[in-house]
């Protein structure tokens, strides 16, 4: 009897749990089509492995790079006083911009008819390739060989907000993916005791916070992790008192059976992201304060790298501790530093962020070379948007400027000693060449392997991708 009731109760509850998770008419459909494997309409799509989904896949083709440095400069960075010389800009200083240059401008917080501001600080060519850079970047300077500078980006972007998220995720919306997400999702981790996806934080926190970072509407393990600068790198890491090791180890075996059995019971792919999450917790009480112990490095490399104090959070140990977790397989590693929001005061507070980071910079990618990793680990610069030619602040400071602006990238896969594009003489529009936020992240998805337009992800009834229905390879930075 008791048999039987119980029998009854589970049939009742599969009954009830069919119509729950399967609905009515096509959206349920839809969603049942999903968690196996394909689409609505039968199309095949990206499957997970039910029993570790951050397992390694395949790529596309045969990529150049595997793995993802990200050092992202929010507050964006004057392009004029770092990578775009603009000689006739600073003959022009002070004399109002062409009438036809403004037409249909949009400036965030300017009068467009402000006076042109010339660049504060003098260019130099670097490296045989002849490279010219502001002498506010002379650690950069030195590598100017390995690196790809981008002199044409422009963004859809006007504000800091919808800037950095467009920057990451390919929209001004919240609530996509970011492309480190993308990234995890389409080739998965290699790392086994720590997340395939990190986030480090130097100076003030970003406008765009954890959207930056976010893993949108794709499974919440492939978002990524923040860690932080001192103490425990995540909250909560330790053991309370009177948990050992072992009562730990019986505690999550048990709660993982639990969880096994509700997944194979629901088939809902955020169990298997909360059995990832308490592995890779239980892990990281081990793996996580081997990495954040910066004693194993040599002085020879803490001063390369410009760190004076190995236990004091900085953009400069977070360089280090991103090439310490590349080592440990982490796919993408992502340094955020917002610093340069320079609306007044520009001369001085880019000299003295250029002083915090232009080392750090040019050592991790150093670093990385002389240990063999460069050329399969891809290394990012570069912030949200550029800034005017036009005055800001009295005499000193520029608005914000999605028309032109600068980034670099150095290895995986890149072409080095190479500058891309062109800006006109004044820095105020493109000229040449033009790279949109869509096009550098197709090329970087190709450098790692994907076809930006076949890494999708179907939610609402619609395939989404990182470069939404646009963006095109940037064929001539790729080496």
């Amino acid at each position: 009897m008791k048999t039987s009731v119980t029998s009854n109760l589970l049939a009742e509850t599969k009954r009830r749990c069919f119509f729950e998770q399967c609905g009515l008419g096509i959206a349920g459909m839809a969603a049942g089509a999903l968690l196996h494997g394909r689409s609505a309409f039968g199309e095949k799509v990206l499957s997970e492995n039910r029993s570790n989904p951050l397992a390694p896949k395949e790529p596309h083709f045969p990529p150049s790079a595997k793995r993802v440095i990200y050092l992202f400069h929010a507050g964006a960075p004057s392009q004029l006083e770092l990578f775009d010389h603009k000689p006739e800009l600073a003959q022009r200083d002070g004399q109002l911009p062409p009438r036809e240059l403004l037409d249909g401008y949009r400036a965030a917080f300017i009068d467009p008819k402000s006076a042109l501001l010339g660049p504060k600080y003098d260019f130099k060519p670097r490296g045989d390739c002849g490279m010219v850079l502001s002498e506010l970047l002379p650690h950069t300077s030195k590598i100017a060989d390995e690196i790809c500078l981008i002199r044409s980006m422009h963004t859809d972007a006007v504000n800091h907000a919808p800037g950095q998220i467009m920057m990451n995720t390919g929209s001004e919306q919240f609530g996509r993916p970011s492309f480190g997400s993308w990234t995890l999702y389409g080739l998965g981790s290699e790392s086994q005791n720590l997340p395939g996806f990190v986030v480090l934080t130097s100076a003030k926190g970003t406008s765009g916070g954890a959207s930056n970072y976010g893993c949108g509407f794709l499974p919440t393990l492939y978002g990524g992790t923040p860690f932080r600068s001192v103490g425990d790198p995540v909250l909560y890491l330790s053991n309370p008192p009177g948990i050992d090791s072992i009562s730990q180890r019986e505690s999550l075996d048990a709660l993982q059976e639990l969880n096994r059995s509700s997944s194979q019971f629901f088939g809902d792919p955020e169990i298997s992201s909360r059995m990832q999450s308490y592995e890779l917790a239980y892990q990281l009480q081990t793996s996580a304060p081997e990495l954040m112990d910066l004693s194993q490095e040599s002085k020879e490399t803490l001063e390369l790298y410009g760190i004076q104090d190995p236990n004091e959070a900085s953009y400069a140990r977070n360089c280090l501790l991103a090439r310490r977790l590349i080592e440990r397989d982490v796919r993408f590693v992502q340094l955020f530093h917002e610093a340069w929001d320079q609306h007044g005061n520009l001369k001085a507070a880019i000299k003295k962020n250029t002083e915090a980071t232009d080392q750090a910079s040019a050592a991790l990618v150093s670093d990385l070379k002389q240990r063999g990793l460069l050329e399969d680990t891809i290394v990012i610069w570069g912030g949200e948007f550029g800034r005017t030619p036009m005055v800001q602040g009295g005499n000193d400071g520029r608005d914000h400027h999605n028309r032109a602006f600068s980034v670099w990238l150095a290895g995986g896969g890149v072409r080095g000693g190479y500058t891309h594009g062109e800006t006109d003489e004044l820095g105020f529009n493109v000229a040449k060449d033009p790279v949109h936020v869509h096009d550098l992240n197709a090329t970087l998805l190709h450098l790692l392997g994907m076809d930006h337009e076949r890494l999708t992800y179907r939610f609402q009834g619609r395939d989404f991708r990182l470069t939404d229905v646009h963006g095109d390879v940037v064929h001539p930075i790729l080496a």
